[in-house]
């Protein structure tokens, strides 16, 4: 049986992505990676032709695992965990799981206007960070108090919100590197955590792949203002 498949858009755009890409390496799953770029006719409306021959949603990822296709990102994480148990992806521990999936899940709907505000652009990086809404500065508050007690009560366990990777750092590792980009000033225990999710060694190989994506959406790539 062939591996599964993971459709994705560009790795330098594409946050949603980025994120069961990182919980499939990181449960050591073999799978075949397959990129749409994204852009053109159908772009922002969930219609682009090549996408949605893969993906029932317009939307990537998807996976392809024989006859199943999951086209969602926490789904697909799930997917990986029931896979690899063993990989850790999510604490053993009945009760940390359940916060671990709370805090997965509130990234999942939450965040929006941080989100609309700094859109994921690996390679840009801003000297200044812009004024921020009332709406941003509420989003940004809530990440720092989310990381600052997750990293406060497990510390000891390793670098990661847990103690140790998982789908709940695959879920905000995009949110890193939008502090990155946009220049945003954070607590120093969430840029301790920021700094352990950039020198992850599965991060830094999407972060590479990034870099060298020939294709520009945005004006602004490594525009440094």
């Amino acid at each position: 049986m062939s591996p599964p498949c993971l459709f994705i858009g560009n790795k330098n755009y594409s946050s949603w992505s980025m994120r069961p890409w990182l919980a499939l390496k990181w449960a050591g799953i073999a799978f075949e990676e397959r990129m749409i770029p994204l852009g053109g006719p159908g772009y922002g409306k969930s219609r682009i032709a090549e996408i949605l021959a893969v993906s029932d949603s317009g939307r990537v990822p998807a996976l392809h695992a024989g006859e199943l296709r999951i086209h969602d990102s926490l789904a697909i994480m799930e997917w990986a965990n029931e896979q690899a148990p063993e990989a850790g992806l999510y604490p053993r521990d009945a009760g940390l799981r359940a916060l671990a999936r709370s805090a997965a899940a509130e990234m999942h709907a939450g965040f929006a206007a941080m989100r609309n505000a700094m859109s994921m652009n690996i390679r840009r990086r801003m000297k200044t960070a812009p004024a921020w809404s009332d709406e941003v500065k509420a989003d940004l508050a809530r990440l720092f108090e989310l990381w600052g007690g997750l990293r406060a009560r497990h510390a000891n366990g390793g670098p990661f919100l847990f103690g140790a990777r998982g789908i709940v750092d695959a879920m905000y590792a995009p949110m890193a590197t939008r502090l990155r980009t946009y220049a945003v000033e954070a607590p120093a225990a969430c840029q301790a955590y920021c700094e352990a999710i950039f020198a992850d060694d599965a991060f830094r190989a999407w972060e590479a792949g990034a870099l060298a994506e020939p294709q520009r959406i945005a004006s602004t790539d490594e525009l440094y203002t």
